[in-house]
């Protein structure tokens, strides 16, 4: 029996799955910046304000990346928006944050990004069945500028096509 995977919006307004999963936020622009070449699920090590403030969507990706820190993984650049009723319990809305993962991943994951070239960058954070904030990290490479046209040509190229198929 396959489950079936529609989605509907929550009461925040965020996309939620059937499945359980919410989509808190995406980088969007790192399929965009990025050839991704391997990606793995970690969890996040976060205070209480910024799962609330998290909880209502208020989370950037846009300039966040990661770095390997005294054989640590940590999210750096993520902007988690002030949660308003935390009053002076508040935190850094820009602070690192340590992301979580087995010790086989951390090798793997963190030996790929001394290799040159290699970036570790984080693609989607969401809660999972339980609840619990995850982060899916992705093992990338930079694409050139001619890379980044020739899949913008090949996506248009795509649409078109799909676009004469439907009139026809």
């Amino acid at each position: 029996m396959a489950k079936n995977k529609k989605t509907k919006k929550g009461a925040s307004g965020k996309k939620s799955t059937q499945s359980g999963l919410i989509n808190v936020s995406e980088n969007r622009k790192a399929r965009h910046r990025y050839e991704i070449i391997d990606s793995v699920e970690c969890g996040m090590m976060l205070i209480g304000s910024e799962v609330k403030s998290m909880r209502e969507g208020k989370l950037s990706l846009d300039e966040a990346y990661i770095r390997v820190i005294k054989n640590e993984l940590w999210l750096i650049g993520a902007d988690i928006a002030h949660y308003n009723n935390a009053g002076m319990w508040n935190h850094d809305p820009r602070r690192p944050r340590k992301l979580l993962v087995h010790a086989r991943e951390y090798d793997k994951f963190a030996g790929g990004a001394l290799q040159r070239g290699l970036t570790l960058i984080p693609l989607r954070v969401y809660f999972n069945e339980r609840g619990i904030a995850k982060c899916v990290m992705g093992l990338a490479k930079g694409k050139k500028i001619y890379d980044k046209r020739q899949t913008l040509k090949k996506r248009d190229t795509e649409r078109g096509l799909r676009q004469a198929m439907r009139r026809a």
